[in-house]
């Protein structure tokens, strides 16, 4: 089955389950769940039920697919991501931003938890993503291309829309939010956390912030010609002349501390 059966019969499966045709997707990273509850829900669909979907095997995040009104839009929300470190190929984590694009998807939110590796940032800063570098040392678009799904050679030198990004700054502002605008992830496989010296390398070649995805999704999205504005949540500090051991808890509890603000951000940012 080619790639564009796979992403016809998924759509026809969730499309059959609700009367929603949603223009904006969400993905939502760990520790991130509370904007579903912001969501009218019309259906929630369990990944394990979705064809050719994989399961989410990562704690805090609940692996469905959740379809509804984010106020008077509609949208298609993913609580929870997969990752490469799961086992899971570049092609498997991005088919559902493909699934978004046909569902009917122009624009796609992403959120994450990041280490902050620019010293100005804060634990509980909101980075607003304005490039990355790609360190997985994979890419979802490795294979043949199908050129109606998108270009086979698609131009990365505006990943992040840069109107999205502006209203997001502006919105933040707005809201009082305290935001570090034009940041650079960096994507790395894990699970483990980085070395003081890989730590000092992406601080070398202009990362200010690292984590384990949203690149790979962000590449399947411009390839697909969405519209991508994503932030991460800055929960631990990772300067290497002052690393101390990393506790999940707190990143978690940063993550949650930060999450109303995310909240209103990405509600508003939707609405316009």
């Amino acid at each position: 089955m080619t790639l564009k059966e796979k992403i016809t019969e998924s759509t026809a499966y969730i499309q059959g389950k609700t009367t929603i045709r949603p223009t904006a997707g969400i993905i939502l990273g760990t520790g991130l769940g509370r904007l579903a509850d912001s969501i009218v829900i019309d259906a929630e669909l369990p990944y394990s039920e979705i064809p050719h979907f994989v399961a989410a095997t990562v704690e805090h995040h609940a692996g469905k697919l959740i379809l509804g009104m984010l106020g008077d839009t509609p949208v298609v929300c993913m609580a929870g991501r997969f990752h490469t470190y799961e086992g899971y190929s570049a092609s498997e984590i991005t088919f559902p931003v493909r699934v978004m694009k046909t569902l009917g998807c122009s624009q796609l939110l992403i959120s994450n938890v990041a280490g902050g590796l620019n010293q100005i940032y804060q634990r509980g800063d909101i980075m607003i993503l304005d490039d990355h570098i790609n360190l997985l040392g994979t890419n979802p678009l490795i294979g043949p291309n199908d050129p109606d799904l998108g270009d086979r050679w698609p131009d990365m030198i505006e990943p992040y829309d840069q109107g999205l990004q502006e209203k997001g700054v502006a919105i933040a502002r707005t809201l009082g939010i305290r935001i570090q605008p034009k940041g650079v992830y960096a994507c790395m496989s894990g699970p483990s956390l980085e070395t003081r010296a890989e730590y000092r390398m992406l601080q070398m070649i202009g990362a200010d912030a690292v984590g384990m995805s949203t690149v790979p999704e962000v590449i399947a999205a411009v390839h697909a010609g969405l519209k991508v504005f994503a932030c991460s949540i800055i929960t631990d500090l990772c300067y290497p002349s002052a690393l101390g051991p990393v506790n999940i808890a707190e990143i978690i509890e940063t993550a949650g501390l930060a999450e109303p603000k995310l909240v209103q951000l990405f509600s508003q940012l939707v609405s316009r």
